[in-house]
This record gives C-alpha cells, sequence and structure tokens, in this order.
C-alpha cells in the first residue's frame, strides 16, 4: 500500500472532524483579540497638561478656567504638552492675548475618559515625549509571534502538534492574565511578549493538526472555517472593548478563556500522520480506532492492522534523511528551495501590506473606533468565504496569486486619489483588505499542502515568521512618507503584485494526495519535468 492511502481511506469528514473544528474554532476566535487588542487597550485619548488647584494634588482645573493654564488651539482643543510658565489671567478677558513663554507638563496629564476608563496610555502616561513606547510595546508583542513561529514551528516537528498546541494554549491563558496585572510597563511588554509566542504557537499547531485530521476534499472550506473565526474575532474584539473600557479588565477577559481552552483540548488526539512518520504507529492505530469510533465506524477501525501502519512507516523511513526537522531541510533540494523562496515571499507581501490597511485607522477620520473595528472585521468574512469557492474551482495556486496583485493594484490605485475622496478611498482600502484577508486564508491551505509531513510545521513556522516580518517592517515603511509622500503606498503596493506574479511557478495543489515524505516532492517534481519535456518534443 502506497505512503498515505490508509489514512487518506480512514480519514472522512465525520462528527469527530465537526467536533475538533469547533474546538479549535474558539480559541482562534479569541487570538485575533490579542493581535489587535493594543487598538483599544493602547487607544490614545485626548490629553492635556495636569493643572492642580493650589496645594491639593488631587484636585484639578477644568472647563474655562483651563485655558489661563494650558495653550488652546484654533479649535480650542487645549495643547497636549504644553502649559504656560504662570497663569494667564487676562485670556478671561474678550479679547485677552498671552505673553508668557510655555514649559513640559510637569505635574502629568489630565485626560478625557468620556471614551475609556483607563488605557496604558492614560495609565503610564505614554504620551508626548513618551509616546514612542506605545508602538514599542505593540513591536514587542509582534517580535514574540515572530519567536513562536520560528521557534514552535520546528518543536511541532519533533514533539507533535498536539503537545505544541497545548503548551501555547497555557502560555496565552497565564501571560496574557499576567499582562492584566503588570505593574509597570516592562512588565508589561514581558507578558505580552510571550503571549505574543503563544498565539503564534497556537494559530501554527492548531491548523495543521486540523487538516492532517481532514479529508482533502475538506481541506479548502475547513480552512476558510479557521480563517473566518480570525475575522469574527475581529467583531468579538469590537463587542468587548464596547463593554469593557478598563484596559485591565479587556486584557483579563481577552485571556481567561484560555485556561478553558487548555483543560479542553486534552481531549484532542495527536495527528496520526505525524505519528506514523516518527515511528510511533501503535499510538497512531489507538488515534485512529478512537476517530473511527467517535465517527460511528468501529468496524472500519478495528479494520486497521498495525502490520499496514508500520509498512506505511517503513516505506516512509527511507526518505527521512538527519535534517528533516530542520529549517535547512527547506533549501536542501531545487525543488523545496523554490517552493519555499516563493511562499516566504508571498507571506511576507500579504502581511507586510494587510497590516498597513489594517492598523492605519485615522483613514476613517472622526468614525468610532468601535465601528471601525466591526467594519474591518465583517468586511474580511465575505472575501474569506469567497476564497474558499476559488480555490477548489480555480485551483490554489491561481486563487493565491490574483488576490495578491489584485490586492497591491487597489493599493496603487489609491496613490493619485485626492484626500478628500474619502468614499473612493475607503472602497479602496477596504477592497485592498478584504483580498488580503482571502490570501492570508489561501496561504494557510496551500502551504499546509505544499510541505511533506516530515517538514510541513518547520515549513510553516518559517513562512508565518516571513509574515511577521512583513507586520515588523510595514510601520517602518510608512515613516519614509515624510520624505516621498507617494513611496510608502508604492511600495505597499509594488511588493504583493510582484509576489504574485511569482505565485505562478509554484505547482497546484488542488485535488493532490498530501505529500509525507520529501522523496514523494522530489518524485512529483521530477514526474512534472518529465512532463514539461515530452511537451516540448511533441511541438
Amino acid at each position: 500500500m502506497a505512503p498515505g492511502v490508509q489514512l487518506e481511506k480512514e480519514q472522512c469528514m465525520g462528527f469527530f472532524q465537526i467536533i475538533l473544528i469547533a474546538l479549535v474554532f474558539l480559541p482562534l476566535l479569541m487570538v485575533a483579540s490579542h493581535n489587535f487588542l493594543q487598538n483599544f487597550t493602547a487607544a490614545v485619548p485626548r490629553h492635556w497638561c495636569y493643572i492642580p488647584v493650589g496645594d491639593n494634588d488631587t484636585t484639578e482645573v477644568t472647563g474655562d478656567l483651563l485655558k489661563i493654564y494650558v495653550p488652546m488651539d484654533d479649535n480650542q482643543e487645549p495643547d497636549r504638552c504644553l502649559r504656560f510658565s504662570t497663569p494667564q489671567w487676562q485670556l478671561l478677558a474678550p479679547n485677552g492675548t498671552s505673553t508668557n513663554t510655555t514649559e513640559p507638563c510637569l505635574d502629568g496629564w489630565a485626560y478625557d475618559r468620556s471614551v475609556f476608563n483607563s488605557t496604558i496610555i492614560t495609565e503610564w502616561h505614554l504620551v508626548c515625549g513618551q509616546r514612542a513606547l506605545k508602538d514599542f510595546a505593540q513591536s514587542i508583542y509582534m517580535a514574540g509571534v515572530l519567536v513562536g513561529a520560528l521557534v514552535y514551528g520546528g518543536l511541532a516537528d519533533r514533539l507533535g502538534r498536539r503537545a505544541l498546541l497545548l503548551w501555547s494554549l497555557l502560555l496565552v491563558g497565564v501571560m496574557g492574565t499576567g499582562a492584566a496585572f503588570a505593574p509597570n510597563l516592562a512588565a508589561y511588554c514581558a507578558f505580552r511578549f510571550f503571549s505574543g509566542t503563544g498565539t503564534a504557537g497556537f494559530i501554527l499547531n492548531s491548523i495543521s493538526l486540523t487538516m492532517e485530521w481532514i479529508p482533502s476534499q475538506s481541506w479548502a472550506t475547513v480552512a476558510t472555517i479557521l480563517a473566518c473565526s480570525l475575522t469574527l474575532g475581529q467583531l468579538v474584539l469590537a463587542g468587548l472593548a464596547y463593554s469593557i473600557r478598563d484596559w485591565r479588565q479587556l486584557q483579563l477577559a481577552s485571556s481567561a478563556p484560555f485556561f478553558l481552552f487548555f483543560l479542553y483540548s486534552w481531549w484532542i488526539p495527536e495527528s496520526a500522520r505525524w505519528l506514523i512518520v516518527n515511528h510511533r504507529p501503535e499510538m497512531a492505530l489507538r488515534n485512529l480506532r478512537r476517530v473511527a469510533w467517535i465517527n460511528g465506524e468501529k468496524l472500519e477501525g478495528e479494520g486497521i492492522s498495525l502490520e499496514t501502519l508500520r509498512l506505511e512507516m517503513q516505506q516512509k523511513k527511507e526518505s527521512l534523511g538527519p535534517s528533516r526537522h530542520s529549517a535547512l531541510g527547506l533549501f536542501r533540494t531545487a525543488p523545496m528551495r523554490g517552493v519555499t523562496c516563493c511562499l516566504m515571499l508571498a507571506w511576507f507581501s500579504n502581511s507586510f501590506s494587510y497590516y498597513h490597511l489594517a492598523l492605519d485607522l485615522q483613514r476613517f477620520g472622526d468614525i468610532s473606533i468601535f465601528l471601525v473595528q466591526l467594519i474591518f472585521g465583517a468586511v474580511d468574512v465575505p472575501f474569506r468565504m469567497l476564497v474558499a469557492v476559488a480555490a477548489n474551482r480555480l485551483g490554489r495556486r491561481l486563487t493565491q496569486a490574483a488576490c495578491l496583485f489584485l490586492g497591491g493594484l487597489f493599493i496603487l490605485a489609491s496613490i493619485p486619489v485626492p484626500q478628500d475622496m474619502e468614499v473612493l478611498l475607503i472602497a479602496l482600502t477596504v477592497l485592498g483588505k478584504g483580498l488580503f484577508s482571502s490570501s492570508s486564508s489561501c496561504s494557510y491551505l496551500y502551504t499546509t499542502e505544499l510541505y511533506p509531513t516530515v517538514i510541513r510545521q518547520t515549513g510553516l513556522g518559517v513562512t508565518n515568521m516571513m509574515a511577521r516580518l512583513g507586520a515588523v517592517a510595514a510601520p517602518m515603511v510608512q515613516m519614509t512618507q515624510a520624505f516621498v509622500s507617494f513611496l510608502p503606498l508604492l511600495l505597499f503596493g509594488a511588493v504583493p503584485i510582484t509576489a504574485g506574479i511569482l505565485v505562478n511557478c509554484l505547482p497546484e495543489t488542488l485535488g493532490v494526495p498530501l505529500a509525507d515524505t520529501m522523496m514523494q516532492v522530489e518524485d512529483r517534481a521530477r514526474k512534472k519535468r518529465s512532463k514539461k519535456e515530452e511537451l516540448k518534443t511533441k511541438f
């Protein structure tokens, strides 16, 4: 029996697969809360210099008297970072003017708490000279996601998908809760860093473990369902943030559910594919029979023999070299190098442009931040559902290439649009973000199918790492706007277009069984080259 045939035969879309999808769906729903949490926990409210009344530090000057102590702009809004050195009583007169110098906010700041009761900005005064620390805190989280994508991808190929999934859930719960009780910014950043590693580890291992228990004909649908959970999580975050206006309570509400997810995930069995590849056929047999029993196919499960699994394991063994768990294995042969380089660029460009659009909420002007989050979350749902249909009908390669190429075109199309044409700009932004969201959904599916089981998690980890590098690079590129106004948009559009063109060099995986070994990938590449040579000789 050829490798993987027994597994393909026994895996069908039954009750177990439905339960598995539901159990993975819920944590993924909350992962989005952590990815975009600082949109609310680090929201910057209106602020001005705190002016105590006399020697009473607990009472501040407010109302019309504030303009005696703090400069006002043309819209009669108080200056955020300066105050008068001495009170300007003459400003109470109808045509009074200021003649005194200003100084920094020596007594701290006062904040408008009409929208948020507290954020990390109001608690640790991350404004004016300290405002860069807000972006630093988000960068620390993204650095954690980057490290988690690299480390946990490789570890999962060594230790198993299930072990890393459980560890990641526990890590997010513990570290996310720790961040809610952080006494200072340094501790908060440390907790967020490790929380980021956990979210990356869970995303990688939950999707891979689920796909390895799902029949091939359902991969695209299941991948879209799981991707939609990340999108719907943005809607959940908007609802949570609207209901909970204190940053510590919001952080806790987003983290505590992961303890429940950790407890019930012990029920999820390890991937039978991984167990066979890693020479553990006895446990693979137990898991396959357990799944068959849950699906109401006990007799079929009992028909699976240990000898058959050992035969499959023996057939795979010859192709497993000593470097099978190393990231270097992704570049060891020409076919794997081509696949890895194209996928790295695709993941980088997708995240690079997506986070430029998703985190730039200011482009919507004065619209409520909660409404903006709803719009951004809701628009992704139809796009992610559409990509499932396209991937099954047009193929993974064409769908991936089209999403990247068209998304880049929409960004380039926004360059000549004047800023006062807000409706057109919003339409282009929504279309671009939706396409990059679809591209992300397709990337997980396509990458899972392109890499063999022995190095699949390592490949997902490396490509996911490139996506996180794209997220880190996006704000840096945005800074070049100070030198050339159109340069950021030009790069955000050109990079995914280039990636979309190069994706066409990858092999199509629609209807192709998952490869388990490096040898299978090599064989498929040789057959493809042989077909091309035959066509050349005919013409």
